[in-house]
């Protein structure tokens, strides 16, 4: 049997439906919110550790020149050494069927002995491992084989130390190591189309580079509480004298790190915005009840008069907010978990996982119905409470009624100006400060989430805009398979279709400051370069200083390095020197971490004649096609990058990520905005009935109490726009703090188009909400709404 208490509940429920139902979307934006990244982070962090314990993905690496193979057995005897796997590498240009670039490959040499094997391979069905009696045989990384429409026993040209060989693929494989595949072409973001990764037999493979009996590249993994410094410290002492290149963590390792930066922005994006969508809601469920109870005195009066408790009141008000908050929570969490499994398809396209699950189980849902629950209880106790602490006997004398004195307005003189209608809104809203106050705040907080999403899609463009066109001029960067003389660089001038080549020099280098460290390579660029443009934040060129390092802002960071601070380089290649070189200058790059030298002072720490690495080079696109194909005849090219496929990467993966999320903002902001603006018009028009009610019945018109009523509101709205820009400044650099990472960095940036759309954005929403209103005002009932008591 439904008691009286419960009757009132479904009565009210569906009097007000319109503006409950605009808050439980509030908290369906929220919870939906907090679904989605919690569910994206959950099944990412899950599937990266599942998939790198399965198939043993090593904790610490290095790269060497050439040792021979005993090293190993030394290698396995270092303390805290649990598995060693040693290894052949080599990076090589390819030619791939269908593509008319030359593109770039990585060789790898698979062991004799594939069972416990680092960095297993999962290879898709159907598909063997190479014959080891077929030397040509190999598998390929699934990202390029889809990307080239690469079948089992399509062929591959590659030239292997100077000689051409076709390699059959027997396989698609994916690898732990190479989870997101980056070249070695100095670029964060991957061209699948253009790099792969090929892995074939190790006699095959040291057969082509002259390196049987030995190898250049090592992955170890580590017992349970290892010194991770000290093995590495113990394995650079070992590989020195064979060329090492410095052993690194797994922390440094490329394509783990990105996708722990990824993670981590996911982590920190669940935490801010469903905090900020529920807080909204709760704010307009605060305000909601606290007026309606403040309208029903008496009928709480009577009903502790009839016997009800305090308790039993208080729960009968309580169970109105949750009944809206469990509403808006099961549609957020199915609109949630829909958002989630699209943000997985998303990353399943550029992060290479055997099977990316969606995991969104039994506590996460629990999880979000105790938030919404917590943020329900918040937003409505203090309501309750008046209402519990009502004594009967007040609750049934009629509220006092307001102080009436002279406005500003009046007291100035003014009032002349106004109409009778201008008059009692200024008179209004002067009177109730309080409220005028919180219905600012709650349209502002919804104007900010508005500017923030806006303000994503605008920093996604500067940066494309700065990066690579900007700072990044060349269309092709080319890199050579060790360092050369600068007298290739007038070989590459002459080469079809290059009209203008500009050398550098690149040197992997171990940065450290204090206890700070890094591993990366310093770029050597020439004083008079013009391809590479080093840049302040107000996008002024830098001057490269003809000593000194140049670093990034976000390296600086990391190092806690200022300008005029000495940082310690240790080199990683030839003689590996050690040098204190002042840092005498920042620029401003928002992607990846860089580390810039006058050319001719790199030479000569390295104690090497004129020598350089690869050249960024402007192409004449009328003879590309004579310049690819004499590329991939030209051995001492290692690896090709090209601008515009770095751009189709970026806008692939950040710009689809970022998309999805600043279309997410906007929408949800549309209607949090919306649900401000109504809510407050509604609760308006539930609180002056009586008032409008008899302004009609004294001559008011239709329109003049319709605009006493929404010109209120509109004057609120103006005045929250202003206050709402500020706050989504503030919540835009709390995104850029989100998403500060070392593959790349937001600008705080904000286009007059931005401010525009989201001020035209609130002002239609608010018309919307204000024509339902004045809808709902031609119906007003006057004899009713008189008859009421209030």
């Amino acid at each position: 049997m439904i008691s009286p208490l419960d009757r009132k509940l479904f009565r009210e429920l569906w009097q007000q439906w319109g503006q409950l139902s605009a808050i439980a979307l509030v908290v369906a934006c929220g919870i939906a919110c907090f679904v989605l990244m919690r569910s994206g982070y959950h099944s990412l962090n899950l599937t990266q550790r599942a998939y790198y314990e399965q198939y043993r993905f090593g904790e610490v690496f290095a790269e060497l020149k050439r040792a021979p193979q005993w090293l190993e057995q030394e290698i396995a005897a270092i303390e805290g050494v649990a598995q060693v796997q040693t290894r052949i590498v080599a990076d090589v240009t390819l030619d791939v069927p269908g593509l008319d670039e030359p593109a770039s490959g990585r060789l790898i040499s698979l062991p004799k002995h594939r069972e416990g094997m680092l960095n297993d391979l999962f290879i898709r069905h159907p598909g063997e491992f190479p014959d080891p009696q077929h030397s040509e045989e190999g598998l390929v990384s699934e990202a390029f084989a889809k990307a080239n429409d690469l079948k089992l026993q399509s062929k591959i040209g590659a030239i292997l130390n100077g000689r051409w060989q076709a390699l059959q693929i027997s396989g698609i494989a994916l690898s732990p190591e190479y989870v997101y595949a980056v070249s070695g072409a100095g670029s964060l973001y991957p061209d699948d189309r253009r790099f792969g990764i090929i892995w074939i037999n190790e006699s095959a493979l040291a057969n082509a580079f002259d390196l049987d009996g030995a190898f250049n590249s090592v992955s170890l993994t580590l017992t349970p509480n290892a010194n991770e410094t000290a093995v590495i410290a113990q394995l650079d002492d070992l590989l020195d004298p064979y060329g090492g290149l410095g052993a690194y963590g797994r922390d440094d390792q490329v394509s783990h790190r990105i996708i722990s930066d990824e993670i981590k922005s996911l982590e920190v994006s669940a935490t801010i915005l469903p905090t900020l969508f529920l807080a909204i809601a709760a704010f307009l469920l605060h305000v909601l009840l606290s007026r309606l109870i403040a309208t029903q005195r008496q009928q709480i009066a009577v009903l502790k008069a009839f016997g009800y408790s305090n308790g039993q009141v208080g729960w009968h008000y309580l169970k109105f907010i949750l009944v809206v908050f469990s509403a808006g929570a099961i549609l957020g969490v199915g609109l949630g978990l829909q958002l989630g499994y699209g943000l997985t398809q998303i990353y399943t396209d550029f992060f290479h996982f055997p099977l990316l699950r969606y995991e969104a189980g039994l506590p996460l849902v629990v999880a979000a119905l105790l938030v919404s629950g917590g943020a329900a209880c918040v937003g409505g106790l203090m309501a309750v409470r008046s209402a519990i602490a009502l004594p009967p006997a007040q609750g049934m004398r009629p509220e006092p009624p307001a102080t009436f004195r002279p406005t500003l307005i009046e007291q100035l003189g003014l009032q002349q100006f106004f109409s009778p209608a201008g008059r009692i809104i200024l008179r209004n809203l002067e009177r109730r400060p309080v409220r005028a106050g919180l219905s600012i705040l709650g349209i502002a907080v919804s104007v900010a989430i508005l500017l923030t999403g806006f303000y994503l899609r605008d920093a996604l463009d500067w940066l494309m805009t700065v990066q690579f066109q900007v700072i990044q001029r060349e269309d092709v960067t080319l890199i050579f398979n060790q360092p050369r003389s600068q007298r290739s660089l007038y070989d590459l001038n002459h080469l079809p279709g290059i009209l203008y080549a500009e050398e550098f020099r690149m040197v992997p280098a171990r940065l450290r400051h204090q206890h700070y460290q890094h591993r990366l390579a310093i770029t050597g660029l020439p004083l008079t370069g013009e391809l590479r443009q080093l840049i302040d934040r107000q996008l002024h060129e830098v001057p490269l200083p003809p000593d000194g390092l140049v670093l990034t802002n976000k390296l600086a960071a990391i190092l806690h390095l200022q300008p005029g601070d000495f940082v310690q380089v240790e080199v990683l290649e030839g003689a590996q020197p050690k040098r204190q070189i002042q840092v005498t200058g920042l620029v401003d790059e928002m992607v990846g971490l860089s580390a810039y030298m006058n050319l001719e002072a790199l030479n000569q720490m390295m104690r090497e004649g004129r020598t350089i690495s690869g050249a960024y080079a402007i192409i004449d696109q009328a003879q590309e096609d004579k310049l690819y194909h004499q590329l991939k005849q030209t051995p001492v090219i290692e690896g090709v990058s090209f601008r515009d496929a770095l751009i189709e990467s970026f806008e692939e993966i950040s710009g689809e990520n970022m998309q999805m999320m600043t279309g997410i903002l906007v929408i949800f902001s549309c209607i949090i905005t919306f649900s401000v603006v109504y809510n407050s018009a509604r609760i308006a028009l539930s609180e002056r009935g009586r008032e409008l009610a008899s302004l009609r019945i004294m001559g008011f018109t239709q329109t003049e109490i319709a605009l006493i009523l929404l010109g209120e509101q509109a004057i609120l709205t103006l005045f929250a726009i202003p206050v709402g820009i500020g706050f989504g400044l503030g919540l835009s650099a709390l995104m850029v703090k989100a998403y500060d990472s070392e593959l790349y960095r937001l600008p705080f940036v904000i286009s007059r188009a931005t401010y525009g759309f989201t001020t035209i954005t609130v002002i239609i929403a608010g018309l919307i909400s204000g024509f339902i209103i004045y809808r709902q005002l031609q119906k007003l009932d006057l004899i009713a709404v008189l008859k009421t008591r209030e």
